[in-house]
């Protein structure tokens, strides 16, 4: 006697599709991304790149931003959790790669408890960001908790740049004046897909050939 499958062939190609989307989805989530949006209080228009969340679950769920608000950048921190009352200063140290860690002090905002910011220091921050592959975060709470959060830098540039635009500005000044560093091809180069270290490459190889 046979036994029929307990999936029909619809059921079967639903959960197929579900399981080639998985990787897909989970991929998008964990991605930089760029969002336009509006101040709560103001109503104006803004602009911001968005982190993905630490993709370890031994750190708390802090998302760094990059914003251009009234031609203004930010370097904001948005958490879950308490940092201190609204429009308090705080503490926050931070770790670009294998650099020297950094402590800056960044202030949350009018109508949150749970996100703060900087300008001051934004345009350090971000260039940091734009050249490195990961950064670490401390922030000291008013309870005198310490969140931390580990944070891939890949895929920012794009996003990060799109706020630059918004602000009027130009991209980072690694391009400008100085030589462009071996360090800085290195951690260029990796930030690129296959396909586009291949091109690169060919160019590369191109170049030499005609420099004989």
């Amino acid at each position: 006697m046979k036994h029929r499958s307990f999936f029909g062939k619809s059921t079967s190609s639903i959960m197929l599709t579900l399981l080639i989307a998985l990787p897909v989805n989970a991929a998008a989530a964990g991605a930089w991304s760029y969002h336009q949006d509006r101040e709560r209080l103001t109503n104006r228009p803004y602009s911001f790149a968005r982190s993905p969340l630490p993709s370890s679950a031994q750190y708390e769920n802090i998302r760094l931003e990059v914003a251009c608000k009234e031609n203004r950048l930010q370097f904001v921190i948005d958490t879950s959790s308490l940092i201190a009352s609204q429009g308090r200063s705080f503490d926050v140290e931070y770790q670009i790669d294998k650099n020297p860690p950094v402590t800056i002090s960044m202030k949350t905002f009018a109508d949150s408890k749970r996100r703060g910011y900087t300008e001051e220091h934004a345009r350090e921050i971000i260039d940091g960001i734009l050249a490195g592959q990961s950064i670490f975060i401390r922030v000291n709470t008013m309870i005198r908790q310490v969140l931390t959060a580990a944070i891939a830098l890949e895929g920012a540039d794009q996003p990060i740049q799109q706020v630059f635009a918004d602000c009027g500005i130009g991209g980072s000044d690694k391009t400008e004046g100085a030589a462009y560093s071996w360090a800085e091809f290195e951690q260029d180069f990796n930030k690129l897909t296959s396909a586009q270290q291949q091109e690169v490459l060919g160019k590369i190889r191109k170049i030499m050939l005609e420099m004989r």
